[in-house]
């Protein structure tokens, strides 16, 4: 099999990778990109094409890409000021504050 032929891959693998890819050219990257990210995130995933034939067929994932999303998150509040961060919180508890009153009228 020549490098880079996809036979191997499943419809799923290939939805997924289009939608990795998407999501790439959403932020700016050029299409060819894109497309070689989200093979190598189905890859990284799914330890290759899942069909008949190739060595790593049926076994389960895990999913390892899709779990950095935890990891990735956050990293906004902290390069705020920690004086942003606490009007913000000022704010949220407020909010709450009011809506808790309004609901038990």
């Amino acid at each position: 099999m020549p490098r880079g032929d996809k036979s191997k891959y499943t419809g799923k693998q290939e939805r997924k990778a289009d939608h990795i890819a998407e999501g790439y050219e959403k932020r700016g990257v050029s299409e060819k990109e894109a497309e070689r990210r989200a093979w190598a995130t189905v890859n990284k995933d799914d330890g290759g094409g899942k069909k008949e034939g190739g060595s790593g067929r049926g076994k389960h994932t895990g999913h390892p890409a899709a779990h950095k999303g935890g990891k990735k998150g956050g990293s906004a509040s902290a390069n705020r000021s920690a004086a942003e961060r606490s009007a913000s919180a000022n704010k949220a508890a407020k909010t709450r504050a009011s809506r808790e009153h309004h609901a038990s009228h």
